[in-house]
């Protein structure tokens, strides 16, 4: 790993933030934050549309950091003409919808259109505020950070960036038949990153990434890994109880994909991997259930009925069940219920699923890249693959498929590796990334007028 990360320090779980230019605590942590999250509203359903993990990061972090005594606006494009203006999401935490552009039918290529909009309409909220309103601004993923950059500067207040995804990242992991991100978001990125005073990575690969690929100031960027509901993703009361809940067979294999069906998240794998199973050993015909838990998203919009014309292709339409998106307590069933997640992605930048999954006690087998070697211990609560050849894949899913034990041993590992990642620790290190942005901001003012 280069020289930025080992300044960090190798040990990839702990602490969980590690950044040069952390100061002391005495210095005041903001009272009230302005959280941007354009394309994707934390009151949608994840695994729909554009919903996926960020919306889960963004209600979680918003909530802990509420409990903290950080209150928490949080501003996103109203998606229908039904929506109030405000909702309160939890006890200080406030969800304020901004007209722009069209309610529906809106694809999230076409918002960079609507920025300026979205830009107008949290202007207007500021300003019927009294002055000094938000303390800093806390933007999520490419699309917010442009408003967040100006915002930022018309309220002289520190930003932080939290990118989640990068395009350049992608592109150089881009799923065949996928479509490259466009050259406007590599610039939009990079101009973020030059402009944000903090920058928040997943994981100390990102935090490189971020370096490599945008010459992000190492100095800026901190390391806080996402949480994961340690309340609701838990092992309860095992899975014999949650299979019969979801109407599945207590004595199947079942590899479970739970996401958004796009190439990016290469549900197609799994796919040609449970062929590849059958092919081998027709017998696990008659015991295995492969769910696909999710609905079409991005690219994946293209071509709707591909997942299940590949199935029919396969011909193994008879052991894949296609379920469209559930709330987040049946999500946690379906983790307790399966034998193994599958997580074949080409690229994840953290891959938030992957330790929901763990903490309901299920073993992971997943690709190699972004944040899933932090998420999952390889060998231990899982396996992780370099590639994606579906043979690959088809080999540690037939260890599992053979060995219930194995199931059972891994998944308690799984359960004690997730107890790391609680989402109060993750706030605990954002509200300190924050603390660090305003006395350095209040710092450069001071210079800046001394």
């Amino acid at each position: 790993m280069s020289q930025y990360v080992s300044r960090l320090g190798s040990n990839r779980m702990a602490p969980r933030l590690r950044f040069p230019g952390a100061f002391p605590g005495s210095h005041r942590k903001p009272r009230r934050i302005a959280m941007l999250s354009v394309h994707t509203s934390p009151l949608h359903q994840p695994g729909t549309g554009d919903a996926g993990g960020m919306n889960v990061y963004i209600v979680e972090l918003a909530k802990r950091l509420a409990a903290i005594n950080i209150e928490v606006e949080i501003f996103t494009r109203a998606t229908t003409g039904a929506l109030p203006p405000a909702v309160e999401l939890a006890p200080g935490v406030l969800v304020r919808h901004v007209d722009a552009g069209p309610y529906e039918g809106l694809a999230k290529e076409d918002l960079p259109a609507q920025l300026c909009a979205f830009t107008h309409g949290v202007m207007q909220a500021w300003a019927g505020q009294r002055p000094g309103y938000y303390d800093l601004v806390h933007s999520h993923y490419w699309l917010s950070g442009h408003v967040g950059w100006l915002a930022a500067q018309r309220w002289g207040v520190p930003l932080v960036h939290a990118m989640h995804t990068m395009a350049k990242v992608k592109n150089a992991a881009l799923a065949e038949g996928d479509t490259p991100e466009p050259t406007a978001r590599v610039i939009g990125e990079t101009q973020i990153v030059s402009a944000a005073d903090r920058l928040i990575a997943n994981t100390a690969g990102e935090a490189d990434e971020l370096v490599r690929f945008y010459e992000a100031d190492a100095a800026a960027v901190a390391v806080v890994h996402p949480g994961v509901n340690l309340e609701r993703f838990r092992p309860a009361d095992g899975r014999a109880a949650a299979r019969a809940r979801l109407g599945l067979p207590q004595d199947a294999f079942v590899p479970l994909f739970a996401g958004r069906i796009q190439p990016l998240k290469a549900p197609d794998v799994l796919l040609r991997a449970v062929a590849v199973l059958l092919d081998r050993d027709p017998s696990l015909r008659s015991r295995m259930v492969v769910p696909v838990v999710g609905g079409p998203s991005g690219s994946g919009l293209a071509k709707p009925e591909g997942l299940q014309k590949l199935a029919a292709r396969l011909g193994i339409t008879d052991v894949v069940r296609f379920h469209p998106p559930v709330g987040q307590d049946q999500l946690a069933d379906w983790f307790r219920a399966a034998s193994v997640l599958v997580m074949p992605s080409y690229s994840e930048s953290f891959g938030l699923v992957a330790i929901e999954a763990q903490a309901a006690g299920t073993p992971v087998v997943a690709a190699a890249v972004g944040g899933l070697p932090v998420a999952v211990r390889d060998g231990a609560s899982g396996f992780l693959i370099p590639g994606h050849d579906p043979q690959a894949y088809a080999q540690q899913l037939a260890r599992f498929a053979e060995s219930p034990e194995l199931v059972a041993r891994m998944g308690a590992t799984a359960a004690a590796h997730a107890q790391g990642f609680g989402w109060d620790t993750a706030a605990s290190a954002t509200a300190d990334v924050y603390t660090a942005a305003l006395h350095e901001h209040r710092r450069r003012v001071r210079v800046h007028h001394g």
